[in-house]
């Protein structure tokens, strides 16, 4: 089993549950491996009110943190891994399938990052939006007659391979220094876009598209703190010339 130091730096992300029973399910099977931090995203205030209810967690949901956004939700994560199902979509990030995602993750604990592993709602998944500030997609190998999961069932694999096969794991090639964790990178992609729309790089209706493309971006080119700080000082000298330059 992973140390207790990096079971604490592991935060289960819930965006948008509906079924109470698969929020009970999730908080059972963490407990189970030992990991305590829970967050939902935007959740259905009754359903979420029932399942803090559940029999077999009560201390983990009582304890969940809530937020408004995913954004908000991982802002303090530095690797934030996706899950999902590829039949219905295609990826815009790496894919890693879940027995190839344990030397990731060692590598990630083992250079004090902190990790997110996010579920999208039961209906349909984590959204592209939902996507985009994901820096892998782990992909569970299923039968192709039957490709998707349930909630609770998903979260307990994805949760027993983090848990046993990272701790057997010789850690992946690391990136070098301490990568930025997903608040930074969020900053910074702002401070681009502000830049962008002051040099009229792009038409207004291309802002949102040009947000998406810059998450996406950022978390491929898996900048440390000390290279995010470097780029947000060179966008703002940036951004004040140009600024300068019209008034």
């Amino acid at each position: 089993m992973l140390p207790p130091d990096q079971r604490d730096r592991l935060d289960v992300v819930l965006v948008s549950p509906r079924n109470p029973l698969n929020i009970g399910a999730v908080a059972r099977a963490m407990a189970n491996f030992g990991f305590e931090q829970l967050g939902v995203v935007a959740p259905y205030a009754e359903h979420w009110r029932e399942a803090r209810s559940a029999v077999g967690a009560p201390e983990l949901l009582a304890n969940a943190t809530e937020s408004a956004t995913l954004a908000e939700a991982v802002a303090a994560c530095t690797l934030v891994v996706g899950t999902g199902s590829l039949t219905y979509r295609k990826a815009e990030q790496p894919v890693v399938p879940l027995p190839q995602l344990a030397p990731v993750l060692a590598a990630e604990f083992a250079r004090g990052g902190r990790v997110a592993l996010v579920f999208g709602p039961e209906k349909h998944g984590l959204t592209r939006e939902d996507l985009s500030y994901c820096h892998v997609l782990v992909e569970i190998p299923t039968d192709a007659r039957q490709p998707s999961m349930n909630l609770g069932q998903a979260a307990a694999v994805c949760l027993y391979e983090v848990a046993v096969r990272t701790a057997q794991s010789e850690p992946a090639p690391q990136h070098p220094g301490s990568t930025a964790p997903s608040g930074s990178l969020e900053r910074l992609a702002g401070l681009i876009e502000e830049t962008m729309t002051a040099a009229e790089y792009s038409p207004a209706t291309m802002q949102a598209a040009n947000r998406h493309d810059l998450r996406l971006l950022l978390r491929r080119l898996r900048l440390n703190a000390h290279d995010t700080r470097r780029a947000m000082g060179f966008f703002r000298r940036v951004l004040r010339r140009l600024l300068q330059d019209r008034s």
